[in-house]
């Protein structure tokens, strides 16, 4: 399993609500992470460049790997991320309910699209819970960027290595800017509700 999974499946707790859109985000940087640690992927200042190694075994992180870009300028962070993370959450979703990882749940609270979801007790599932009891940062940062507060104290160590530094920052900003684009939506609508109810 990967970053970008146990996130998912963090995700479907039934105690969380997580948005499409935000989880996306975080699942791409979740890769990213992964690519980075195998050297398949590095960062220069906010840049993404390719590493000398291929991606790891997984068709998700052989995909991200393939849509790094070679050529120069290199593609910021929070680009790729936009560009990765349309509808990854839903392409993550129909993998682990494909895999076994996920089935149907009536009472869960978490809803992706009309369907209610739940981590099955799987080998990989007790893995991602494993990392989330354990507090492992990356995870407990991924998971915080999207709003699922861990309890992850301040003075807890965080990620030190600054690529992924980097893309945690990247992750957050991105997830801030779509909640601002929201907000704006909701602005922009109520405003027009307002014009044509007239005074």
């Amino acid at each position: 399993m990967t970053t970008a999974k146990d996130l998912f499946i963090i995700a479907t707790d039934p105690k969380h609500s997580v948005g499409q859109g935000d989880l996306s985000l975080a699942l791409a940087g979740a890769e990213l992470i992964d690519l980075i640690g195998a050297g398949t992927a590095a960062v220069d200042g906010d840049r993404i460049v390719p590493g000398e190694q291929p991606a790891p075994d997984d068709p998700f992180l052989g995909q991200a790997a393939a849509q790094l870009a070679p050529q120069t300028p290199h593609e910021p962070i929070e680009d790729w991320l936009w560009r990765r993370g349309r509808d990854l959450a839903a392409a993550y979703q129909t993998a682990l309910e494909d895999e076994g990882e996920l089935k149907p749940q009536r009472s869960s609270r978490l809803s992706f699209g009309s369907q209610r979801l739940e981590a099955v007790d799987t080998p990989a599932r007790r893995r991602a819970a494993d990392r989330w009891t354990d507090k492992e940062p990356v995870l407990a940062a991924l998971a915080s960027s999207v709003g699922i507060d861990g309890g992850r104290s301040d003075d807890e160590p965080g990620p030190d290595e600054e690529a992924v530094t980097a893309v945690l920052a990247a992750v957050h900003d991105a997830v801030m800017e779509l909640e601002a684009v929201r907000q704006r939506r909701t602005i922009e609508n109520a405003a027009y509700a307002n014009l044509w109810r007239g005074p």
